[in-house]
Protein backbone atom coordinates (compact mmCIF):
# COMPACT_ATOMS: atom_id res chain seq x y z
CA UNK A 1 0.00 0.00 0.00
CA UNK A 2 2.82 2.47 0.47
CA UNK A 3 4.18 2.18 -3.16
CA UNK A 4 0.43 2.90 -4.38
CA UNK A 5 0.36 5.97 -1.44
CA UNK A 6 3.61 7.28 -3.08
CA UNK A 7 2.53 6.67 -6.65
CA UNK A 8 -0.61 8.69 -5.91
CA UNK A 9 1.19 11.19 -4.73
CA UNK A 10 3.55 11.57 -7.88
CA UNK A 11 0.29 11.60 -9.91
CA UNK A 12 -0.86 14.26 -8.24
CA UNK A 13 2.05 16.26 -9.14
CA UNK A 14 1.80 15.39 -12.80
CA UNK A 15 -1.99 16.39 -12.75
CA UNK A 16 -1.08 20.11 -11.31
CA UNK A 17 1.70 20.81 -13.30
CA UNK A 18 -0.15 19.54 -16.68
CA UNK A 19 -3.27 21.41 -15.92
CA UNK A 20 -1.29 24.62 -15.41
CA UNK A 21 0.57 24.04 -18.48
CA UNK A 22 -2.95 22.74 -20.61
CA UNK A 23 -4.69 26.84 -19.47
CA UNK A 24 -1.62 28.66 -20.53
CA UNK A 25 -2.03 26.41 -23.50
CA UNK A 26 -5.66 26.77 -23.98
CA UNK A 27 -6.21 30.44 -23.30
CA UNK A 28 -3.22 31.59 -25.53
CA UNK A 29 -4.68 29.46 -28.29
CA UNK A 30 -7.75 31.82 -27.88
CA UNK A 31 -6.46 34.45 -28.52
CA UNK A 32 -4.17 33.33 -31.28
CA UNK A 33 -7.19 32.27 -33.31
CA UNK A 34 -9.17 35.29 -32.01
CA UNK A 35 -12.12 33.14 -30.95
CA UNK A 36 -13.98 33.09 -27.28
CA UNK A 37 -12.55 31.45 -24.64
CA UNK A 38 -15.20 29.65 -24.11
CA UNK A 39 -15.19 27.89 -26.96
CA UNK A 40 -11.84 26.89 -25.97
CA UNK A 41 -13.30 26.22 -22.75
CA UNK A 42 -16.53 24.03 -24.19
CA UNK A 43 -14.12 22.15 -27.05
CA UNK A 44 -10.49 21.74 -26.01
CA UNK A 45 -10.66 21.42 -22.43
CA UNK A 46 -13.84 20.12 -21.66
CA UNK A 47 -13.36 16.84 -24.28
CA UNK A 48 -9.49 16.81 -23.01
CA UNK A 49 -10.27 16.67 -19.66
CA UNK A 50 -12.62 13.99 -20.21
CA UNK A 51 -10.82 11.51 -21.74
CA UNK A 52 -10.04 9.52 -18.54
CA UNK A 53 -13.70 9.29 -18.00
CA UNK A 54 -13.58 7.77 -21.64
CA UNK A 55 -11.23 5.05 -21.02
CA UNK A 56 -12.17 4.12 -17.92
CA UNK A 57 -15.86 3.56 -19.32
CA UNK A 58 -14.98 1.59 -22.30
CA UNK A 59 -12.44 -0.62 -20.34
CA UNK A 60 -15.21 -1.07 -17.83
CA UNK A 61 -18.28 -1.99 -19.88
CA UNK A 62 -15.72 -4.35 -22.40
CA UNK A 63 -15.00 -6.23 -18.70
CA UNK A 64 -18.68 -6.06 -18.18
CA UNK A 65 -18.47 -4.06 -15.08
CA UNK A 66 -21.59 -1.76 -15.61
CA UNK A 67 -21.64 -0.36 -12.03
CA UNK A 68 -18.33 1.20 -12.58
CA UNK A 69 -19.04 2.61 -16.51
CA UNK A 70 -22.41 4.21 -14.64
CA UNK A 71 -20.86 5.32 -11.71
CA UNK A 72 -18.11 7.07 -13.52
CA UNK A 73 -20.58 9.26 -15.49
CA UNK A 74 -23.15 10.00 -12.88
CA UNK A 75 -20.64 10.64 -10.80
CA UNK A 76 -18.32 13.05 -12.44
CA UNK A 77 -21.33 15.29 -13.90
CA UNK A 78 -22.66 15.75 -10.30
CA UNK A 79 -18.85 16.17 -8.46
CA UNK A 80 -18.37 18.42 -12.01
CA UNK A 81 -21.00 20.67 -10.74
CA UNK A 82 -21.33 20.60 -7.28
CA UNK A 83 -17.58 20.13 -6.04
CA UNK A 84 -15.60 21.51 -8.61
CA UNK A 85 -17.80 24.55 -9.56
CA UNK A 86 -18.38 24.96 -5.44
CA UNK A 87 -14.24 25.17 -5.18
CA UNK A 88 -13.96 27.57 -8.33
CA UNK A 89 -16.73 30.07 -6.86
CA UNK A 90 -15.10 30.18 -3.14
CA UNK A 91 -11.89 30.82 -5.11
CA UNK A 92 -13.09 33.95 -7.33
CA UNK A 93 -16.78 34.45 -7.68
CA UNK A 94 -17.74 33.10 -11.12
CA UNK A 95 -19.26 35.44 -14.21
CA UNK A 96 -21.99 33.51 -16.20
CA UNK A 97 -22.19 35.07 -19.76
CA UNK A 98 -26.04 35.51 -21.17
CA UNK A 99 -25.41 33.41 -23.70
CA UNK A 100 -24.40 30.40 -21.39
CA UNK A 101 -27.63 31.36 -19.10
CA UNK A 102 -29.74 30.99 -22.38
CA UNK A 103 -28.21 28.23 -24.56
CA UNK A 104 -25.36 26.42 -22.84
CA UNK A 105 -26.63 25.59 -19.51
CA UNK A 106 -30.29 24.65 -20.54
CA UNK A 107 -28.96 22.21 -23.43
CA UNK A 108 -26.77 20.81 -20.40
CA UNK A 109 -29.86 20.72 -18.19
CA UNK A 110 -31.92 19.11 -20.32
CA UNK A 111 -28.88 16.39 -21.40
CA UNK A 112 -28.87 15.57 -17.84
CA UNK A 113 -32.81 15.15 -17.37
CA UNK A 114 -32.72 13.07 -20.76
CA UNK A 115 -30.63 10.38 -19.50
CA UNK A 116 -32.73 10.15 -15.83
CA UNK A 117 -35.34 9.66 -18.27
CA UNK A 118 -33.78 7.09 -20.80
CA UNK A 119 -32.51 5.17 -17.48
CA UNK A 120 -35.70 5.06 -15.85
CA UNK A 121 -38.39 4.49 -18.50
CA UNK A 122 -38.50 0.59 -18.65
CA UNK A 123 -39.32 0.99 -14.51
CA UNK A 124 -41.51 3.58 -14.63
CA UNK A 125 -43.27 1.60 -17.91
CA UNK A 126 -44.13 -1.78 -16.79
CA UNK A 127 -41.93 -2.67 -13.69
CA UNK A 128 -39.19 -3.72 -15.20
CA UNK A 129 -35.19 -3.23 -14.48
CA UNK A 130 -33.62 -0.23 -15.11
CA UNK A 131 -31.97 -0.24 -18.24
CA UNK A 132 -29.40 1.72 -20.74
CA UNK A 133 -30.20 -0.28 -24.11
CA UNK A 134 -28.39 0.78 -27.24
CA UNK A 135 -31.02 2.40 -28.72
CA UNK A 136 -30.57 5.08 -25.61
CA UNK A 137 -26.85 5.17 -26.42
CA UNK A 138 -27.46 5.97 -29.88
CA UNK A 139 -30.16 8.61 -28.46
CA UNK A 140 -27.51 10.81 -26.43
CA UNK A 141 -24.82 10.89 -29.21
CA UNK A 142 -27.35 12.08 -31.45
CA UNK A 143 -27.90 14.97 -28.78
CA UNK A 144 -23.92 15.47 -28.63
CA UNK A 145 -24.15 16.03 -32.91
CA UNK A 146 -26.78 18.74 -31.93
CA UNK A 147 -24.23 20.76 -29.33
CA UNK A 148 -21.24 19.78 -31.81
CA UNK A 149 -23.57 21.89 -34.30
CA UNK A 150 -24.05 24.75 -31.91
CA UNK A 151 -20.30 24.66 -31.49
CA UNK A 152 -20.15 25.38 -35.41
CA UNK A 153 -22.31 28.43 -35.22
CA UNK A 154 -20.40 29.67 -31.98
CA UNK A 155 -17.03 29.38 -33.72
CA UNK A 156 -18.82 31.46 -36.90
CA UNK A 157 -20.47 34.04 -34.78
CA UNK A 158 -18.12 37.47 -34.56
CA UNK A 159 -14.71 37.37 -33.10
CA UNK A 160 -15.47 38.54 -29.37
CA UNK A 161 -13.47 40.84 -27.07
CA UNK A 162 -9.98 39.08 -27.16
CA UNK A 163 -9.15 39.98 -30.48
CA UNK A 164 -7.86 42.84 -29.14
CA UNK A 165 -5.23 40.55 -26.98
CA UNK A 166 -1.50 39.87 -27.59
CA UNK A 167 -1.69 36.32 -27.49
CA UNK A 168 0.73 35.07 -24.26
CA UNK A 169 2.80 32.58 -26.82
CA UNK A 170 3.09 32.11 -30.25
CA UNK A 171 0.56 29.34 -31.90
CA UNK A 172 3.29 26.78 -32.01
CA UNK A 173 4.19 27.11 -28.03
CA UNK A 174 0.53 27.54 -27.09
CA UNK A 175 -0.22 23.76 -29.14
CA UNK A 176 3.07 22.31 -27.48
CA UNK A 177 1.41 23.52 -24.35
CA UNK A 178 -2.01 22.11 -24.16
CA UNK A 179 -0.31 18.93 -25.94
CA UNK A 180 2.21 18.64 -22.91
CA UNK A 181 -0.21 19.62 -20.47
CA UNK A 182 -2.97 16.99 -21.41
CA UNK A 183 -0.65 14.26 -21.19
CA UNK A 184 0.46 15.44 -17.78
CA UNK A 185 -3.11 15.01 -16.78
CA UNK A 186 -4.02 11.99 -18.49
CA UNK A 187 -0.87 10.38 -16.73
CA UNK A 188 -1.04 11.78 -13.83
CA UNK A 189 -5.15 10.82 -13.51
CA UNK A 190 -4.75 7.49 -14.67
CA UNK A 191 -1.51 7.05 -11.31
CA UNK A 192 -3.99 8.87 -9.31
CA UNK A 193 -7.49 6.20 -10.41
CA UNK A 194 -5.36 3.30 -10.43
CA UNK A 195 -3.87 3.52 -6.95
CA UNK A 196 -6.70 5.00 -5.47
CA UNK A 197 -8.73 1.99 -6.32
CA UNK A 198 -6.16 -0.56 -4.97
CA UNK A 199 -6.18 1.59 -1.87
CA UNK A 200 -9.62 1.56 -1.55
CA UNK A 201 -10.10 -2.24 -2.60
CA UNK A 202 -7.88 -3.56 0.21
CA UNK A 203 -9.84 -1.55 3.00
CA UNK A 204 -13.21 -3.18 1.26
CA UNK A 205 -15.37 -0.60 -0.52
CA UNK A 206 -18.08 -1.69 -2.85
CA UNK A 207 -17.96 -1.59 -6.36
CA UNK A 208 -20.46 1.11 -6.61
CA UNK A 209 -18.80 3.07 -3.55
CA UNK A 210 -15.71 3.02 -5.42
CA UNK A 211 -17.14 3.89 -8.56
CA UNK A 212 -18.93 6.63 -7.36
CA UNK A 213 -16.55 7.91 -4.95
CA UNK A 214 -12.83 7.02 -5.99
CA UNK A 215 -12.99 6.67 -9.58
CA UNK A 216 -15.65 9.31 -10.30
CA UNK A 217 -13.57 11.85 -8.23
CA UNK A 218 -9.83 10.42 -10.16
CA UNK A 219 -10.89 10.62 -13.27
CA UNK A 220 -12.36 14.12 -12.60
CA UNK A 221 -9.46 15.33 -11.53
CA UNK A 222 -8.34 16.98 -14.93
CA UNK A 223 -11.51 18.70 -14.41
CA UNK A 224 -11.09 19.75 -11.11
CA UNK A 225 -7.46 20.94 -11.43
CA UNK A 226 -7.82 22.64 -14.53
CA UNK A 227 -10.57 24.46 -12.85
CA UNK A 228 -8.98 25.59 -9.86
CA UNK A 229 -5.79 26.82 -12.06
CA UNK A 230 -7.90 28.83 -14.52
CA UNK A 231 -10.35 30.26 -12.00
CA UNK A 232 -7.13 31.36 -9.73
CA UNK A 233 -5.84 33.08 -13.30
CA UNK A 234 -8.71 34.74 -13.80
CA UNK A 235 -10.21 32.40 -16.79
CA UNK A 236 -13.68 31.94 -16.05
CA UNK A 237 -14.89 31.42 -19.14
CA UNK A 238 -12.24 28.12 -19.49
CA UNK A 239 -14.07 27.29 -15.94
CA UNK A 240 -17.71 27.65 -16.92
CA UNK A 241 -16.83 25.97 -20.63
CA UNK A 242 -15.08 22.97 -18.83
CA UNK A 243 -17.77 22.21 -16.63
CA UNK A 244 -20.69 22.57 -19.33
CA UNK A 245 -18.58 20.68 -21.92
CA UNK A 246 -17.78 18.03 -19.94
CA UNK A 247 -20.74 17.38 -18.62
CA UNK A 248 -22.24 17.08 -22.04
CA UNK A 249 -19.22 15.22 -23.45
CA UNK A 250 -19.59 12.90 -20.35
CA UNK A 251 -23.13 11.94 -20.97
CA UNK A 252 -23.44 11.77 -24.88
CA UNK A 253 -19.64 9.98 -25.68
CA UNK A 254 -18.46 8.81 -22.46
CA UNK A 255 -21.74 6.88 -21.56
CA UNK A 256 -23.18 6.90 -24.98
CA UNK A 257 -20.39 5.32 -27.06
CA UNK A 258 -19.52 2.22 -25.21
CA UNK A 259 -23.65 1.71 -24.81
CA UNK A 260 -24.03 2.15 -28.50
CA UNK A 261 -21.08 -0.03 -29.37
CA UNK A 262 -21.11 -3.07 -26.69
CA UNK A 263 -25.05 -3.20 -26.12
CA UNK A 264 -27.49 -2.75 -23.24
CA UNK A 265 -26.23 -1.89 -19.86
CA UNK A 266 -28.56 -2.94 -16.44
CA UNK A 267 -26.93 -1.50 -13.55
CA UNK A 268 -27.16 -4.09 -10.53
CA UNK A 269 -27.00 -1.56 -7.30
CA UNK A 270 -27.77 2.28 -8.46
CA UNK A 271 -30.71 4.13 -6.91
CA UNK A 272 -32.97 6.50 -7.55
CA UNK A 273 -30.67 8.93 -5.73
CA UNK A 274 -27.96 8.80 -7.71
CA UNK A 275 -30.32 9.78 -10.76
CA UNK A 276 -31.56 12.66 -8.80
CA UNK A 277 -28.97 14.29 -7.76
CA UNK A 278 -27.64 14.07 -11.79
CA UNK A 279 -30.60 16.45 -12.65
CA UNK A 280 -30.64 18.37 -9.72
CA UNK A 281 -27.17 19.49 -9.42
CA UNK A 282 -27.81 20.72 -13.17
CA UNK A 283 -30.72 22.85 -12.55
CA UNK A 284 -29.26 24.10 -8.74
CA UNK A 285 -26.55 25.53 -11.47
CA UNK A 286 -29.29 26.94 -13.76
CA UNK A 287 -31.22 28.69 -10.84
CA UNK A 288 -27.87 30.20 -9.54
CA UNK A 289 -27.17 31.37 -12.62
CA UNK A 290 -30.24 32.91 -14.20
CA UNK A 291 -30.64 34.94 -10.49
CA UNK A 292 -27.85 37.00 -10.87
CA UNK A 293 -25.79 36.01 -13.72
CA UNK A 294 -23.05 34.73 -11.37
CA UNK A 295 -22.10 32.04 -8.78
CA UNK A 296 -20.84 33.74 -5.62
CA UNK A 297 -19.32 32.50 -2.35
CA UNK A 298 -22.35 31.43 -0.27
CA UNK A 299 -23.64 29.88 -3.75
CA UNK A 300 -20.26 28.00 -3.99
CA UNK A 301 -20.44 26.72 -0.32
CA UNK A 302 -24.14 25.87 -0.34
CA UNK A 303 -22.49 23.41 -3.41
CA UNK A 304 -20.45 21.95 -1.79
CA UNK A 305 -22.43 21.12 1.45
CA UNK A 306 -24.99 19.35 -1.06
CA UNK A 307 -22.23 16.92 -2.55
CA UNK A 308 -20.55 16.46 0.92
CA UNK A 309 -23.97 15.70 2.21
CA UNK A 310 -24.44 13.26 -0.85
CA UNK A 311 -21.89 11.70 -0.84
CA UNK A 312 -21.53 10.92 2.97
CA UNK A 313 -24.97 9.48 2.56
CA UNK A 314 -24.14 7.11 0.03
CA UNK A 315 -20.87 5.60 1.52
CA UNK A 316 -22.54 5.49 5.15
CA UNK A 317 -25.99 3.56 2.82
Amino acid sequence: MLLNILLLIIGFILLIKGADAFVDGASSTAQNFKVSKMLIGLTIIAFGTSAPELAVSISALASGSTDMLLGNVIGSCILNILLILGIAALIHPIKIRSNTVKKELPLCMLISTLLAVLFLDMSLGDGAPNQISRADGIVVILFFLVFLYYLITLAKQKKEENKKEKPKYGLGRSMLFIALGLAGIIIGSEMVVQNASSIATEIGMSERVIALTVIAFGTSLPELVTTIVASRKGEQDLVVGNIIGSNIFNICIVLGVPVAIFGAVTPASFQMIDIVMLVASSALLFIFAVSTRRINRIEGALMIALFATYYTYIILA
